[in-house]
């Protein structure tokens, strides 16, 4: 399968954490109930990394929303992406078949890497 998109995000999550609590309800504009549940900072801050290495693997189009693309995991699982949505419509138009995620954080910074394949 050809490489279709790449893309990485780096988030300071002490800086995360004072955009969270200077605007409430960022949260919820950013991430879905099942995203945010028992959820740690740094996990929300790899998520919010996540979603915007997606955007730029995806070209980095204006029109995406935030929900339209969840970072799920399983239990005993490698995190996912879920794409609906607007997400989705813009991962068809470049012909996206499937997608790896990859997450972490370690000394106040959460980052993620998305390859996106055709």
């Amino acid at each position: 399968m050809p490489i279709v998109g790449v893309g990485v995000d780096v988030c300071d999550v002490g800086r995360f954490a004072a955009s969270l609590e200077r605007t409430p309800a960022l949260r919820s504009r950013l991430f879905t109930t099942v995203e945010t549940d028992g959820r740690s900072l740094e996990s929300l801050a790899a998520r919010f990394a996540a979603k915007e290495a997606l955007a730029k693997a995806l070209g980095a189009p204006g029109d995406l929303e935030w929900h339209d693309a969840a970072v799920l995991r399983e239990a005993g699982a490698a995190p996912y992406l879920r794409l609906t949505g607007t997400v989705l419509a813009r991962a068809d138009a470049l012909g996206v078949r499937s997608s790896h995620l990859s997450l972490t954080h370690d000394a106040g910074i959460a980052t993620a890497f998305v390859v996106l394949e055709g």
